[in-house]
């Protein structure tokens, strides 16, 4: 883990108050898909804590992050402008793991959760995988952009008014794509990680991967603020986490969070 000051090289709004931030600082190239990074929002203690955001794309100078403007901390992140500096922690967490044999690779992005997914996505076509990337939103404008996704990825879009894509929830697409699935990854809120589990789980031979979004304080697994239930007990999402096998967690006991 470390501390850095990190340089904001480029700030672009993709989607309605989402930006993606290119952040220049060596220590952060050593990310891996999956991992996050601990912002401080301002150079005084207000706000107090730290904002926990995915690492978007990884660069041989620092990463990407897409950041979407929903509340004060987010809100200040996203305002900041290129040349400016800001202090990040990381690379943090447990990465999502991709292996050599898993050659068809479902991916299922809900809202920002989209995020990681592209770098991962990314490696996997360096492998040699086949991707298929299913991404969901309330409404057309606030579905991550197919033009930034590579060609090579089949990418099916889905949102609630039927604005764009498949009318009704993500998951509604993933029994389409189950069957021809050697390992499927998810990011997003964690009713829709639930219901990715459900709708896997009668195919216990697919490897399903998730990274859970949970409000952090140190993001260093001391204060115990992020934790889960999982078959092992409590486990923290800032440290054990953010990816979990879906089959460890103890879905059902905590659905409103």
């Amino acid at each position: 883990m470390n501390i850095v000051p990190a340089l904001v090289r480029s700030s672009e709004e993709v989607m309605p108050r989402t930006f993606i931030l290119r952040l220049v600082a060596d220590d952060l190239a050593s990310a891996r898909p999956g991992q996050f990074v601990h912002i401080r929002t301002t150079p005084s203690f207000d706000p107090l804590l730290r904002r926990p955001m995915s690492i978007y794309l990884i660069h041989q100078d620092g990463v990407s992050i897409l950041v979407r403007d929903v509340g004060r901390g987010s809100g200040l992140i996203s305002a900041t402008r290129p040349g400016e500096t800001i202090d990040v922690m990381g690379p943090l967490g447990k990465p999502f793991e991709l292996r050599s044999e898993e050659k068809n690779l479902l991916m299922i992005g809900g809202g920002y959760g989209v995020a990681p997914l592209l770098g991962l996505a990314r490696d996997a076509l360096n492998m040699g995988s086949q991707v298929t990337l299913l991404v969901g939103a309330g409404t057309a404008p606030f579905v991550f952009p197919g033009d930034r996704v590579p060609e090579s990825i089949h990418y099916r879009p889905a949102t609630v008014d039927g604005t764009l894509g498949h009318q009704g929830l993500v998951t509604e697409l993933i029994a389409e794509h189950l069957d021809q699935a050697d390992c499927v990854y998810a990011c997003g809120p964690t009713r829709m990680l639930e219901a990715v589990h459900t709708v896997c789980s009668p195919r216990p031979e697919t490897r399903v991967e998730v990274s859970m979004e949970q409000q952090m304080g140190c993001a260093m697994g001391v204060c115990l603020g992020c934790v889960i239930p999982t078959s092992s007990g409590y486990q923290r999402v800032c440290r054990d986490g953010p990816v979990f096998d879906s089959s460890m967690v103890q879905w059902g006991t905590w659905s409103d969070l």
